[in-house]
């Protein structure tokens, strides 16, 4: 028995010891992405030989969990479960592989069609409509996760701006390359960062790339493993990063919209007012926070990780300083200079 037919039984199992009348899985396939977890379609057949697809997320069993956010892949389950029930587009939990199985900790998820590479979101032509209430529809999804309960049990981690800034230098250090601009930005944020009035629960990686987009707008929220509990303005502001505008630097949220307009719909959607020099502030932060993840990667790709993907995200570290500049000094003439 190979590997696949014996994970397309032990998904079966899974979804009979889940209630589901399951006759048999059909179509298994890896797909492709996932970096941290697999990704596996596949289509539950029925007694009646009706079929849904599904996908599969899962950690292989043996291999050891990794995540910043979650302490497992069945608690992020109830994570989407969760952000489904206070209206955040996901696709709905079918079933969970139970303690043990022979597949792995991981879920079963509605199969959504829809487009979630960054840069065709920006550009096909049939999601023009989609485009143009995104960024209010991302304030109000955004509203509604913050203003989420019943995630106590799920095992969070939970941390405020000052740990957060802590955190960010430590990394920074870590990584062992002087970078000037990186030392400006952490002495400016040490100043300006405002302490949290409020702590919620976070997605951690809410941006253009993690979102599925149809020609009716968002379909689907992805990604949750970095969800975690901290201040709000952390998720409105890592939307606004420059690198997830791929190449539309003009409209800050996503590259398709802006920030009034997400900030609009967070505040109908019940989302608390947002202070714009927060906003900035944190603007600072995650664009350094992602700077030093690049800066992280090009540490590992010069150890052992010579990959093609781990090179192209390394040279990003320095997009992020010119990025950083530009946030810390807005009406500096330089930037006029045609």
């Amino acid at each position: 028995m190979g590997d696949t037919e014996e994970l397309a039984n032990a998904l079966r199992d899974a979804a009979r010891e889940a209630g589901l009348a399951a006759a048999a899985v059909d179509g298994l396939r890896l797909l492709s992405g996932g970096a941290s977890k697999e990704m596996w379609a596949f289509d539950l057949v029925g007694e009646d030989g009706a079929a849904t697809p599904l996908v599969l997320r899962r950690q292989h069993a043996g291999r050891r969990f990794s995540s910043q956010g979650l302490p497992s892949v069945a608690a992020e389950a109830a994570l989407v479960r969760l952000a489904d029930s206070v209206g955040v587009p996901v696709p709905s939990v079918a079933f969970e592989l139970p303690p043990g199985s022979p597949a792995g900790d991981g879920y079963a998820m509605a199969r959504i069609v829809g487009e979630t590479v960054g840069g065709r979101v920006l550009k096909l032509p049939e999601l023009a409509e989609a485009r143009a209430g995104m960024a209010r529809h991302c304030g109000e999804i955004l509203a509604r996760l913050h203003g989420a309960s019943g995630y106590e049990d799920l095992g969070l981690r939970r941390i405020g701006a000052r740990e957060e800034l802590a955190a960010l230098e430590e990394r920074h250090r870590a990584t062992g390359h002087d970078r000037p601009v990186f030392e400006l930005a952490l002495r400016w944020l040490k100043d300006n960062l405002p302490e949290e009035r409020t702590r919620v629960l976070l997605h951690g990686d809410f941006r253009n790339g993690n979102v599925m987009v149809g020609p009716d707008g968002i379909r689907a929220v992805l990604d949750w493993e970095l969800a975690h509990v901290g201040p709000p303005v952390y998720d409105l502001a890592w939307l606004c990063v420059t690198s997830w505008r791929f190449q539309r630097p003009e409209l800050p949220v996503g590259g398709f919209g802006t920030r009034e307009d997400l900030l609009a719909g967070y505040e109908s959607a019940g989302g608390a007012p947002v202070d714009r020099a927060e906003l900035h502030a944190w603007e600072v932060f995650q664009t350094m926070n992602w700077g030093v993840m690049c800066a992280g990667v090009a540490e590992a790709f010069v150890e052992s990780s010579r990959s093609i993907e781990a090179g192209v995200i390394a040279r990003r570290a320095s997009e992020t300083e010119f990025d950083l500049m530009r946030l810390l000094a807005p009406d500096h003439e330089a930037w006029n200079v045609r």
